[in-house]
């Protein structure tokens, strides 16, 4: 049950991303992965204005920090290399808006997984206007 609602929950944030990207005229979809349909390495949510194209993982968490499987990275990547697409960790902190993270600037640990902390995301973490190429935040 718990599993359930915290998928219902990542998907209502995927769809909310979706829209998101559609208000700022970029094509989106979420992708089948989400419901693990394939074992081909799909992200969550795929989006194009036919000049940028991303692709994002989305991580949805009411805590300060999270794990992101290795191979989740891998795949994420694997599908930008023959796609075209850059690839982004979208995440949503619980009252936070979107945070976008570019994997390579995420924590590894011994293990090889990544981690994500809050406070290091609000920092490190650019917004969605930033990765859609609308605006670039001012860092003091």
């Amino acid at each position: 049950m718990m599993f359930d609602k915290m998928s219902r929950k990542g998907s209502a944030e995927e769809r909310d991303l979706v829209h998101k990207l559609w208000d700022k005229n970029f094509a989106a979809m979420r992708t089948p992965s989400s419901g693990g349909a394939t074992k081909k390495p799909l992200p969550d949510v795929l989006a194009g204005n036919g000049k940028i194209y991303i692709a994002i993982e989305v991580k949805t968490t009411t805590r300060n920090k999270f794990y992101v499987d290795s191979h989740q990275i891998d795949g994420l990547y694997e599908f930008c290399d023959i796609f075209g697409a850059i690839p982004y960790i979208g995440v949503k902190f619980k009252y936070i808006k979107w945070i976008f993270l570019s994997p390579e600037k995420i924590e590894r640990t011994r293990s090889d997984n990544y981690r994500v902390e809050k406070s290091t995301a609000l920092i490190d973490g650019l917004e969605l206007d930033e990765i859609l190429g609308l605006d670039k935040q001012l860092r003091f």
